[in-house]
């Protein structure tokens, strides 16, 4: 019992610890040289903020435009490399420059104090006013951002706006949300009664929805504050300044007036004469398409290893079953966000690992543990006497196990083992988070593209319930059959 617990605190300590104390390190700032000796610049970027960026469906392929995107073009024109998007979630984009897997951050990112202690900014790229979004036939209520005591005013979680709110905003109570269109689907069912962005972007949803307007809510803010500028790595110094190269010959050019933001609003008028959500079907169907394949796979990862973890904990060596116990117990433990961040991001500074990779793989992981549970409760809910029987009539305790345990356990744990299939598409909808284009991630896309929130909702969870009412179906077929074998 004592090796049990040792180990387990162990393995604990290990995976909590090792993303921490593991950093890369560089002798010489050699951070230009190698995005040219590499020939792709790996720009981390969220798409979902017209007009910095976002997606556009153009003969069924989907296609990232904006401001950013054109400015990240520029840069990488200007270094001779080519432009590479990673999209991901907002909140997982520092975490992905600190770990090596993009070379900047080009994502509406405003350079504050508090990001300037884990990365370095480049000069301001473009700066703009703080908005506030309201509902057209609320707007003779609120005459400035003091008319919101009292009110729930929303900003994207981590965002220059979220403090904002929090610092100038007296009385009004901050609701924090991840994704814009998801606070935008809030204001207009009435959940929140503002929501403060940037002048760009809030000036762009007011024009694509007729049912909201935007006010100038007159901040007091420093130019770091409101300006928008590209993270970079520590100590990436000739990388920075080539980017501020490639910066002031865009703004001697006033590039982002006369082209980028004209650019932007094209996109922008073409989305909203195409509104239809049939216009997206390549869109969720590329979402089912990933959503069932990382289902399929993990599902395979989960019932093979957790047989393995199961039998393993059944056996009589001691090593072995404690290690797969403190694994059990350390994975149901855990939530499976931090899981598949930890091995994309965690495993990624050891080896370049791809987000659909390390989503299937922790949704495996994660499958494995819960799996091996039933298994184990299964083989142990068969009685003993069926084991002395087989043992006595000559059989070894390998086919033991094989010919007479296994077969019934199945028989038994077959519902639970449904259960955690049909909760494993489900599941797949966190890996999301690191850019993998599930269904909730395709959800997302067509919000941001579309300025509408409830309708792409719904398509998804009407997907979603089809193809867990179709697992449900096929499972009751095979346990249907079992019963009367």
């Amino acid at each position: 019992m004592k090796l049990k617990w040792q180990l387990f605190a162990l393995l604990a300590f290990i995976l909590c610890l090792g993303t921490l104390t593991v950093q890369p390190v560089h002798a010489a700032d050699d951070s230009l040289q190698r995005v040219k000796d590499k020939g792709t610049l790996v720009m981390g970027n969220s798409p979902n903020y017209p007009p910095y960026e976002f997606t556009v469906n153009e003969n069924g392929k989907e296609h990232i435009v904006g401001m950013d995107i054109d400015l990240g073009k520029q840069i990488a024109k200007d270094l001779g490399v080519k432009l590479v998007i990673k999209k991901m979630s907002f909140d997982s984009l520092l975490v992905a420059l600190e770990t090596g897997k993009v070379d900047m951050i080009l994502s509406g990112f405003s350079p504050t104090a508090e990001r300037k202690q884990h990365v370095d900014f480049s000069n301001n790229y473009y700066v703009s006013k703080q908005y506030l979004i309201l509902n057209k036939a609320e707007r003779g209520y609120y005459k400035n951002r003091q008319s919101f005591s009292g009110k729930k005013v929303g900003a994207v979680l981590g965002s220059t706006a979220a403090n904002l709110v929090k610092q100038q905003m007296p009385g009004a109570k901050l609701v924090t949300m991840e994704n814009a269109a998801d606070l935008v689907l809030a204001l207009k069912a009435h959940k929140i009664d503002g929501i403060v962005k940037d002048s760009a972007s809030a000036i762009a949803y007011a024009q694509s929805d007729a049912t909201l307007a935007a006010m100038d809510g007159k901040f007091s803010v420093s130019s770091a504050e409101v300006g928008n500028a590209i993270a970079l790595p520590k100590g990436a110094d000739s990388l920075r300044l080539a980017v501020n190269q490639s910066i002031a010959g865009v703004q001697k050019r006033d590039l982002f007036n006369k082209v980028y933001l004209k650019n932007a609003g094209k996109e922008i008028a073409k989305t909203n004469a195409t509104k239809s959500m049939w216009h997206y079907w390549p869109y969720f169907a590329k979402g089912v398409l990933y959503t069932v394949g990382i289902s399929l796979v993990a599902v395979v990862i989960g019932m093979l290893l957790g047989a393995l973890i199961a039998l393993i904990r059944l056996s009589h060596v001691k090593v072995l079953k404690a290690i797969f116990t403190a694994y059990v117990e350390f994975v149901r433990g855990t939530p499976l966000m931090v899981q598949v961040m930890f091995i994309y991001f965690g495993i990624g500074m050891f080896y370049n690992i791809s987000a659909v990779v390390a989503g299937t793989l922790a949704v495996g992981l994660n499958s494995a543990a819960y799996v091996s549970e039933v298994f184990r409760g299964g083989i142990e809910s068969i009685a003993k006497g069926q084991t002395e029987a087989a043992r006595s009539l000559g059989l070894s305790q390998h086919d033991t196990m094989r010919y007479v345990v296994l077969p019934q356990a199945i028989t038994a744990i077959w519902p639970a083992l449904g259960n955690e299939f049909i909760s494993l598409i489900k599941e797949t909808s966190i890996v999301s988070i690191i850019g993998v284009a599930d269904l909730i991630y395709q959800l997302r896309v067509v919000q941001a593209d579309t300025y509408s929130g409830v309708l792409p909702i719904a398509i998804a969870m009407c997907l979603y319930f089809i193809l867990t009412f179709s697992l449900s179906r096929l499972l009751h077929h095979f346990e249907t059959k079992m019963k009367h074998a």
